[in-house]
């Protein structure tokens, strides 16, 4: 590229490598690649190695993931209805991009993939049939400890994970105007340092993270789908069928990469949305209804009370059974939500532009996390009730089989074959949008946050998405899947903290501005109001000590014309003179005293008086040397003259309202202010 061209803006063609930021690229490609080739050639050596490492984090890092994610539900209902709610993600003023009700809609469709599709029976019926070590009772509670079990791992908490790395992006993006890019949001914390080698490693972690995140999903996914084809007899299942679900799957989300139809994307997955409500919607009809109601608002009432008890959990007194249990429960899913942030939290940060903070923490806590209770109390409830009035009916080995016990359950309604068809066209469609979507977000990534990265990375990080799925499910299969968003999640939380930490700081700076410029703006009301009620005051009252409307009376060329530019002249005089603070309102004004008036109040107009006597000397013309009087009775008459300005003397409003006329009469135009003081002594 020229010096021209670049003076005057002009870049290379989209699509070329140059367009990614090699720094993040180039380690990203090469880490990923490597994990797959290892994975795939020591199968056995890797399946040993994550299970060493699951054990090991779990061990070390358990009670971390549960402190630090309680601690990010703290800081999101703090943010939410702290001092900093008003402030806008996006310019002041600016409204919303979307409607209320499409935003809500938007961020369920963030939540709402495969993950509900495959947990949404397997995990409250795996909660009821192996309990978490420790909780005890009849088989009634067990099953209302099961659905708060699950309400814990997918609701509030896992929501305040997105609304950490949301604010802090959507702050950056709309408010500040920097890219998309998760380095971005530690600018209030870095300063210039996120442009260098930081910069760089945070996003890689980022990319990392969203890359195994997505896979995690897909594997989660073609288990489930591979399961379902076997319930309804059209394939066995098997790792090979894994495999090429994996590999079809990814060459659709491909081609819609390729041939650029997002609009086509679009619709698909808003279709997909409409076949999920009318997905749970039949099973809610053909289930038992009331029941499954009354469950949903059980459940909230049970997790509300024993949420802060399961928040802190962390099995210490449970041994070995515990952590076993927390690893393939609780810190999976802390690990798994943390490392799908970088994924979701770009996504709901730039579909909330002109929303206010407090709008997107209420938002993005609350109503996703209301939908997904229900989607669990309707599809969890169903297996529950059958569990309970039929023990073993859904599992007839004594376990529950995570891949099948969806289509176990949907066997006992009606339409059994039907349903099992649109949850599995449910979870291939979610596939395809998240590799879609996905491969889109590690793109933005990679390129410093180019909002149309080109179509062929695009294409390479969707495949590469699915060479990882595929790489987990072949070394390790379900553990391996879990152990790898444990291992994930945890670099990332700590760029997490830094990010909540940052928000802090940039929104503590905003609001102390706000603050000031909200004073700023008050005091120049107060003054312009003390200002033209203290002037209004005088005019009033000094036009009728003159006898006429001073504020009909002008100037010419600065200089006083009647009474009104006296007037005027003595205002100007009073706010220069030395200690006059208007906007302050340290001017004393006193009216005329009345007949009897003390001394002391006589001594006050005294001294008030000298503040006018240069003035009524400037404005006036100069007297005739042969008029002129001594110095001694030129100060006493001026004295006295500035003296009957401010305070004039009882009884003589009438003499000097003549006295005002008879200048104003004069064929010079101007009044004679200090003849006319001076007249007044030698009278006497």
């Amino acid at each position: 590229m020229t010096s021209d061209q670049r003076s005057s803006g002009a870049t290379k063609p989209p699509g070329r490598l140059h367009t990614h930021r090699a720094q993040v690229f180039y380690p990203s490609v090469l880490l990923i690649v490597a994990f797959v080739v290892l994975a795939m050639a020591f199968t056995d050596q890797f399946e040993s190695v994550v299970n060493t490492l699951q054990a090991e984090v779990i061990g070390v890092f358990g009670w971390y993931y549960v402190l630090i994610v309680a601690a990010f539900v703290v800081f999101a209902l703090w943010m939410g209805l702290s001092r900093f709610g008003n402030i806008v993600l996006g310019k002041d003023e600016e409204e919303a991009t979307f409607r209320l009700p499409v935003w809500f809609a938007m961020l369920f469709a963030a939540g709402m993939g495969i993950g509900l599709v495959y947990f949404g029976v397997a995990e409250p019926l795996s909660h009821f049939i192996s309990p978490k070590p420790g909780v005890t009772g009849s088989p009634e509670y067990l099953a209302q400890a099961a659905m708060g079990q699950t309400y814990l791992h997918w609701g509030l908490h896992a929501w305040a994970i997105y609304v950490v790395v949301g604010l802090a992006l959507a702050y950056a993006i709309h408010r500040k105007g920097r890219p998309v890019s998760i380095r971005w949001a530690l600018e209030p914390l870095l300063g210039d340092r996120v442009k260098g080698w930081i910069g760089d490693v945070i996003d890689v972690i980022a990319l990392l993270g969203t890359v195994f995140g997505v896979a995690t999903s897909l594997g989660f996914g073609v288990m489930q789908v591979s399961a379902g084809l076997g319930f309804l007899e059209i394939a066995d299942a098997s790792v090979s069928l894994q495999i090429g679900l994996i590999v079809g799957i990814t060459a659709v989300a491909a081609a819609s990469v390729v041939s650029g139809v997002g609009k086509g994307m679009k619709w698909l997955s808003n279709g997909n949305m409409v076949l999920a409500g009318i997905f749970v919607a039949a099973v809610l009809a053909l289930g038992p209804t009331l029941f499954l109601l009354r469950d949903w608002v059980q459940s909230m009432g049970f997790y509300l009370q024993n949420v802060l008890r399961m928040t802190f959990d962390t099995t210490a007194f449970q041994g070995d059974a515990g952590l076993a249990w927390q690893s393939g429960w609780t810190i999976f899913y802390w690990g798994w939500w943390i490392s799908w942030a970088p994924f979701v939290g770009v996504f709901i940060a730039r579909i909330s532009r002109g929303r206010t903070v407090r709008e997107f923490v209420l938002g993005v806590l609350l109503v996703p996390t209301i939908v997904s209770f229900f989607w669990f109390s309707v599809l969890g409830g169903t297996a529950l009730q059958r569990e309970l009035a039929d023990p073993g009916s859904l599992t007839p080995d004594g376990a529950v089989d995570s891949n099948t016990a969806l289509f176990q359950m949907l066997q006992t309604l009606p339409g059994a074959q039907i349903l099992a068809g649109i949850a599995i066209v449910l979870v291939v469609v979610f596939f395809v949008t998240s590799s879609d979507s996905g491969s889109f977000v590690v793109d933005m990534l990679a390129t410093g946050g180019n909002a149309n990265p080109p179509a062929w990375s695009r294409l390479m990080w969707a495949v590469l998405e699915g060479l990882v799925a595929i790489a987990l499910l072949v070394a390790g299969g379900l553990q391996a899947l879990q152990t790898t968003a444990i291992l994930i999640g945890l670099p990332f939380s700590v760029i997490m903290i830094a990010m909540a930490v940052a928000t802090v700081k940039a929104l503590s700076e905003e609001h102390r501005a706000i603050l000031r410029a909200e004073r700023a703006a008050a005091r120049a009301a107060l003054t312009d109001h003390i200002e033209t009620r203290v002037k209004s005051s005088l005019t009033e009252e000094y036009s009728e000590i003159f006898g006429e409307d001073a504020e009909n009376a002008g100037t010419s060329n600065g200089n006083a014309t009647g009474a009104g530019g006296r007037i005027s002249a003595w205002w100007r005089r009073v706010r220069s003179a030395p200690g006059a603070d208007v906007g302050g309102g340290t001017i004393e004004h006193t009216r005329p005293a009345a007949p009897g008036a003390g001394a002391a109040s006589t001594a006050a107009s005294t001294a008030a008086a000298g503040t006018a006597t240069a003035v009524l000397e400037a404005e006036a013309p100069s007297a005739a040397p042969d008029s002129a009087a001594s110095g001694t009775e030129r100060a006493t008459a001026e004295g006295e003259s500035a003296s009957s300005e401010l305070t004039p003397p009882a009884g003589t409003p009438e003499d000097l309202a003549l006295g005002a006329a008879s200048d104003d009469a004069d064929g010079s135009g101007q009044s004679d202010a200090a003849g006319s003081v001076e007249q007044e002594p030698r009278g006497d």
